[in-house]
C-alpha cells in the first residue's frame, strides 16, 4: 500500500466548463511511482497487474469489449482486477462506448479510478461524465492518423486529464481502437504534445527496443504498452524486464 499522501482517486476534477487542461494541475492527478509515467495495459489477471506494479507501473489498464484488439476480457473480470489493486496503482478501463451514460456505467462496475475512452467522441460525453463522476479521471485516446488528429487531440484536451496518443484507425471495415501494436508517425504525436496542455501518454508499437527513441523523440509524460510486453496473450516477464532496463537511464 503506498503512503497516505500517495493515495489514488482523491483528487477532485479542476474545473467542469470545460476542464481547464493546465499540466501542472493535471499531472498532480496522476500519481507516479516512477519517472516516466508507466502503464501496462492489457492486463489479464490479478498476478498480471501484481506483476506490473512490481516493475514499476504507475498504471494498469483492462480493455473492456471492444470491436478488435488485445487484451480484451469481460467486465466482470476487470471489476475483480480493479477492486484488487484499488489504492497501489491507478486502474485504466478502456471502454469502447460511446455515450456519457454507458461509459459511467463501466467504470462504475469495475471500479476503476481512470476511464480511458478509446474511441472520438464529442466534447459533450466527456463533460457529462465529469458532471456525474468529479473524482473519475477520464482519459481521451486520440489515434493519430494525419495532421487532422492534432487539432482533435488539442480540442480533446480542453475536457480531458490527459490523452493517450496511439495508433487506432478508423478508415478500415472495422474500427481499430487500439492493441494494434503498429508505430504511428511519431512527428505527428511530438506535435500534440507540445500544443496539448493537458499530459500526454505514447501508445502504439512501443517496447524495449524502442522506448528510449519514443521519449526522446515525442518527449511524453509517460509510455503505454501491451502488445510489445505478452507473448501468447500471456504478460512476458523477460520482455517486462527488458522494458524496466531500457527505462532505468530515466529513473
Amino acid at each position: 500500500m503506498l503512503p497516505e499522501s500517495c493515495a489514488f482517486g482523491e483528487t477532485p476534477h479542476p474545473t467542469l466548463s470545460p476542464l481547464r487542461g493546465e499540466r501542472a494541475i493535471n499531472r498532480a492527478m496522476f500519481t507516479t511511482r516512477q519517472s516516466p509515467f508507466l502503464k501496462i495495459c492489457c492486463m489479464a489477471t490479478i498476478a498480471e497487474a501484481q506483476a506490473a506494479v512490481a516493475a514499476g507501473a504507475s498504471a494498469i489498464g483492462v480493455v473492456g469489449p471492444m470491436p478488435s484488439g488485445a487484451g480484451i476480457i469481460t467486465l466482470d473480470r476487470a471489476r475483480e482486477i480493479c477492486l484488487a489493486m484499488a489504492g497501489q496503482v491507478h486502474c485504466f478501463l478502456l471502454s469502447s462506448a460511446t455515450t456519457a451514460e454507458a461509459l459511467i456505467a463501466e467504470a462504475d462496475f469495475t471500479g476503476a479510478d481512470t476511464l480511458q475512452i478509446v474511441d472520438h467522441v464529442d466534447e459533450a460525453v466527456r463533460l457529462a461524465i465529469a458532471a456525474a463522476r468529479p473524482a473519475l479521471k477520464i482519459v481521451q485516446v486520440v489515434h493519430i492518423e494525419s495532421g487532422a488528429s492534432i487539432d482533435w487531440g488539442v480540442d480533446a484536451a480542453r475536457t480531458s486529464h490527459m490523452l493517450l496518443l496511439d495508433s487506432g484507425s478508423f478508415t478500415g471495415p472495422v474500427k481499430e481502437l487500439g492493441g494494434t501494436g503498429r508505430v504511428h508517425d511519431w512527428s505527428l504525436s511530438a506535435k500534440l504534445v507540445a500544443a496539448s496542455p493537458v499530459p500526454c501518454l505514447l501508445a502504439g508499437g512501443i517496447g524495449a527496443h524502442n522506448a528510449a527513441r519514443a521519449l526522446a523523440a515525442v518527449r511524453p509524460f509517460g509510455l503505454d504498452l501491451c502488445s510489445s510486453v505478452r507473448t501468447s496473450d500471456l504478460l512476458d516477464h523477460i520482455k517486462l524486464h527488458a522494458l524496466t532496463v531500457a527505462l532505468s537511464p530515466y529513473r
